[in-house]
């Protein structure tokens, strides 16, 4: 399976660029965009819209994220994962990670957790 990923409004978009030029079959959508929440959208709803779309949320929020996941399963309610990026990698660093993550991943792997980049280490 190859994963579908949600990026955060606050994620640069140089990632959405890469992703869609280096792997153009995977599905690859930011907040703000048709189809997606719009910017500004509050972070649990974009968790349950994650969960109702299967895509996995791809963000940069290390201080709240755990908060607000911990909060929606504790309704009884799931999500496909949640990624976030390392700060100490280079934009191409991340890239590498999520294109790897998506190829090598089966369905549900990160179901109901959060996973800080890198993966393959």
């Amino acid at each position: 399976m190859t994963l579908k990923y949600l990026l955060d409004e606050n994620v640069d978009p140089a990632y959405v660029r890469q992703l869609r030029r280096q792997k153009p079959d995977l599905a690859v959508r930011m907040i703000g965009e048709p189809a997606t929440p719009p910017k500004g959208t509050l972070d649990p709803e974009i968790i349950s819209w994650c969960e109702a779309t299967k895509f996995i949320l791809v963000t940069n929020n290390r201080k709240s994220m755990p908060v607000h996941l911990a909060d929606h399963l504790a309704q009884g309610q799931h999500i496909p994962g949640i990624f976030i990026l390392n700060p100490n990698l280079s934009i191409g660093e991340n890239l590498d990670e999520l294109l790897v993550v998506a190829e090598g991943s089966f369905d549900d792997e990160y179901q109901d957790r959060i996973e800080y980049l890198p993966l393959t280490e």
